[in-house]
């Protein structure tokens, strides 16, 4: 795989056209974030929830059905259990450390996205991909500021914000290179 985006005039046309489809439903589904944090936040928090219980359950019938005698066998499934009920049942705790890795995880597409405006630089629309890096970098730092406490509508809300910039800049940076896709 390779690092840099091959600006050949065949994948700058394939990038353009799946960039204007990709930006618009990240648009859409970072309205869904701004408009309801709160339901996006729950949301994401009793999806864990129900992937540690699917998975505790799955675990166990395996034990179950190959009649197991180890305690070993049941010991993930047990712990997947017990997480997945601590999940669901105290959302704070879980949403605060949702919380930290959101912020981790902004403060590094804000690293990728400015260091991919480089990479664009001078090509129309790196500007876009530029502001789009600063703004999830800022994202990162604002959520370290609120943690732990703004951490339960933040989440959602700052998701809805950073999907919506992604797709306006990827929107943007598709109108932007359509010409050259033509050439």
């Amino acid at each position: 795989m390779k690092m840099l985006l091959d600006a050949s005039p065949g994948n700058i046309h394939r990038f353009t056209s799946n960039a204007r489809r990709t930006g618009i439903v990240m648009i859409v589904i970072g309205l869904i974030g701004i408009l309801l944090p709160n339901l996006v936040s729950l949301t994401i928090n009793t999806l864990i929830g129900g992937l540690f219980l699917l998975s505790a359950v799955v675990l166990a019938s395996i034990a179950w059905l190959s009649e197991a005698r180890s305690l070993i066998m049941w010991l993930k499934p047990v712990v997947l259990l017990a997480l997945g009920l601590l999940i669901l049942f105290h959302p704070a705790v879980i949403l605060s450390v949702i919380g930290l890795l959101l912020a981790l995880y902004f403060l590094f597409d804000g690293f990728a996205g400015i260091a991919l405006a480089r990479e664009l630089k001078p090509a129309n629309g790196w500007r876009f991909m530029m502001f789009d890096g600063v703004l999830s970098f800022a994202l990162g730092i604002v959520v370290m500021l609120n943690w732990p406490m703004g951490a339960s509508w933040i989440i959602g809300l700052l998701i809805g914000v950073s999907f919506l910039f992604d797709g306006i800049a990827l929107y943007a940076i598709s109108r932007r290179m359509e010409p050259v896709a033509t050439q």
